[in-house]
């Protein structure tokens, strides 16, 4: 084989073992399964040896999963081309009922060189650190969540009713500090599980204090602030957003990044029919989910609050104009879709889109931190 010879590489990668296959530049040639190797990199280094023996155009893909972006950084850094494909979007065949690691590396060997695998965003190390510390507070979040259901249920099983308004306000804690069991036992029950909320509380302070120092030093630290012109975004909800979707700009236009987002409405088209559902749900949920939280604020009347202005009073004058465009045009468009008998849920739907949208417009106006 020529020096110059593309050999386009398939990795199935796993845990402890990396499934390898290759096929040449010419679309003749079947793929090759080479055999499997260990996942250390001395092993990795004994196949780039071996591969570059063959070609110095080499190009690899393995699908995106738990091993992460490490694999793909220790190849560009060796300066060759990797591509982290997206598993769903791997085509396949219909009848094809048969896996194993190495049909799967040769799978992707034969898609890489005939151009059929499309590749993942990889975020930097630093943009992957603030993901993992925002993920790392919603999943906290989420155990509070729990925690407080699971008192919640005991409390109700054991006819223990709160009837003030609201939960966990300070009256719900002065209740719960006067709830006396029946039991020694029910007593050390009912204590471990309000601890259990109260440590979650705190865990989440302490998440949320990381982030705000870690927030200044971040490289999209400027558009995080520049997003908070939109009412509804508060710091938490536009910190989330670019953690999971990173650099608003890498997409040509809205409407692809509401696609990655999973905003646009799915549709089943044939012949001359068309028929939309509901939105396709595609791509980082976490996103989305905050998307539509901060939707929910354009259901009342367009209004500059004491802490929105609070919030946008170091803002440039031109992201404080887009802000207050976007209430005045989002709040009449949620008021004519619900008019028009659209459940609510639609119309803060729709103005999720319009509100990504709106970011994306944001996120180029706003220089980067270099």
């Amino acid at each position: 084989m020529a020096q110059s010879t593309p050999l386009f590489v398939g990795l199935d990668v796993h845990k402890d073992s990396i499934a390898v296959a290759h096929a040449m530049g010419e679309s003749a040639t079947p793929p090759v399964f080479v055999g499997e190797i260990g996942s250390r990199q001395a092993d990795l280094d004994q196949l780039l040896r071996r591969l570059r023996s063959k070609t110095a155009a080499l190009t690899v893909a393995y699908e995106a999963g738990p091993s992460g972006y490490g694999l793909y950084r220790y190849l560009a850094a060796k300066g060759i081309t990797c591509h982290v494909v997206a598993p769903s979007l791997i085509p396949r065949k219909p009848g094809d009922k048969v896996k194993t690691d190495r049909r799967d590396a040769v799978t992707l060997a034969r898609l890489l060189r005939s151009g059929d695998l499309r590749a993942v965003y990889v975020p930097s190390v630093e943009d992957e650190a603030i993901r993992d510390l925002c993920r790392a507070r919603d999943a906290a979040r989420l155990t509070m969540k729990d925690a407080k259901l699971r008192l919640k249920a005991f409390l109700l099983r054991h006819g223990r009713h709160y009837v003030g308004r609201g939960d966990w306000n300070a009256a719900h804690k002065r209740f719960l500090a006067k709830v006396v069991c029946a039991t020694p036992a029910q007593q050390i029950a009912f204590q471990e599980q309000l601890r259990a909320v109260d440590e979650q509380a705190e865990r989440i302070t302490r998440l949320e204090a990381e982030l705000r120092d870690a927030l200044p030093a971040w490289r999209l630290a400027p558009v995080v602030a520049g997003l908070q012109a939109l009412r509804g975004v508060q710091w938490l909800v536009a910190l989330t957003v670019v953690a999971e979707l990173g650099d608003l700009t890498r997409f040509d236009n809205p409407r692809q990044l509401a696609a990655f987002v999973g905003l646009i409405p799915s549709e089943y088209s044939s012949g001359g029919s068309r028929r939309q559902g509901g939105i396709t749900k595609a791509g980082n949920g976490r996103a989305r989910r905050a998307l539509i939280e901060a939707a929910w604020a354009y259901r009342h009347p367009a209004k500059v609050s004491a802490h929105i202005q609070t919030r946008i009073d170091a803002l440039p004058k031109a992201l404080q104009d887009i802000g207050w465009k976007a209430q005045l045009r989002l709040c009449k468009r949620f008021r004519r879709l619900v008019a028009r008998s659209k459940h609510p849920n639609v119309a803060v739907t729709a103005i999720a889109r319009e509100l990504l949208a709106l970011m994306w417009a944001i996120a180029r106006e706003v220089p980067l931190v270099s």
